[in-house]
C-alpha cells in the first residue's frame, strides 16, 4: 500500500509533522527509542532516518527477535519501543508478544514504556493483535522520517497514533468488542470451542489436529459445525468473531 497521508490520532487530527530544522537542544528533551525489526538493514536505516529527522531522539538499541527485544526493553527502559509486527523467537506472538511484555515497565521518570508498531502490513488482524496487546499506535513503512518521529513523540506523550486508513477499523473493532454471550457459547461443545480458538490463532487444520491429537477430518468437521452454529461464512469471519470477543 502506498500510504502518503500523515498519521492520525484517534480524534481524527493529523499528527503534526516536526521538521529537524524546528528542533533545538532546548526545545525538547531527548526521547529514548528502542528499534525492533528482524531485518537488520531496515532497522539500521530507520535508526539513521530518525536521527536525521529529529536529532532530539536517541536510539538506545536495536533488536531483531522477540526474546532479545523483551530483555532489552526491560534493561534499557526506553520511552518508546518501535517494533515490527512479524518477529521471530519467543512464544510465537511476534510484535504483539513484545508489546504485551511492556505493560509492567516504567522509565526512570515514572513514565510507562509504550510501543508503536511499524509494519509493511496493513492487514486488520495484524493491527488489532498488536493494539490489543498494548501498542499505542500502528503506522506503515511508507511513512516519512518526519511523520515517524512526530508519531514517536505523540505516542511517548500518551496519544494513540495510526496511519489514516487504519484508525477507522481500529475504532470499529473496539466499539464492537463485546464478550460472547452465554447463549452463543452454549451452542458450542467444549471441543468445538478448543478448535475454534486454535483456528482463530492461525493454526492450519493439520496443526490443530496434531495439537488436539485428532484427525484433520475431525477438525474440518468441527470447524464446519462452528461456522454453521454461529452463522459465519468462513475462517476469516470466525477469526474476527473470536478476536472481537477477546477470547484469545
Amino acid at each position: 500500500m502506498n500510504d502518503q497521508q500523515p498519521p492520525l490520532s484517534l480524534t481524527g487530527r493529523s499528527a503534526p509533522v516536526v521538521r529537524s530544522s524546528q528542533i533545538g537542544p532546548s526545545d525538547q528533551a531527548a526521547l529514548r527509542v528502542l528499534i525492533v525489526d528482524d531485518h537488520r538493514i531496515f532497522a539500521a536505516g530507520v535508526a539513521a532516518e530518525i536521527s536525521r529527522a529529529d536529532p532530539g531522539i536517541e536510539i538506545v538499541g536495536q533488536e531483531h527477535e522477540v526474546t532479545g527485544a523483551i530483555a532489552a526493553a526491560g534493561q534499557l527502559l526506553p520511552e518508546v519501543v518501535l517494533l515490527d509486527v512479524h518477529l521471530p523467537g519467543g512464544a510465537g506472538g511476534g510484535g504483539a508478544e513484545v508489546a504485551g511484555s511492556l505493560e509492567s515497565l516504567v522509565t526512570a521518570t515514572g513514565q510507562p514504556v509504550r510501543a508503536l508498531a511499524l509494519s509493511v502490513s496493513d492487514a486488520e488482524e495484524d493491527v488489532l493483535a498488536v493494539i490489543r496487546a498494548g501498542a499505542r499506535g500502528y503506522v506503515t513503512k511508507s511513512i516519512t522520517g518526519e511523520e515517524l518521529t512526530s508519531s514517536l513523540r505523540r505516542v511517548a506523550e500518551g496519544d494513540a497514533v495510526f496511519s489514516p486508513r487504519l484508525a477507522g477499523f481500529v475504532l470499529d473493532a473496539f466499539r464492537g468488542s463485546i464478550p460472547a454471550s452465554p447463549t452463543e457459547l452454549d451452542l458450542l461443545s467444549p471441543r468445538e470451542q478448543e478448535v475454534m480458538k486454535l483456528i482463530a490463532r492461525g493454526y492450519t487444520y493439520r496443526e490443530a489436529a496434531s495439537s488436539l491429537f485428532i484427525s484433520d477430518r475431525t477438525i474440518e468437521s468441527h470447524v464446519s459445525s462452528v461456522l454453521r452454529k454461529l452463522q459465519l461464512s468462513d475462517r476469516r469471519e470466525l477469526t474476527r468473531w473470536v478476536r472481537d470477543r477477546r477470547m484469545i
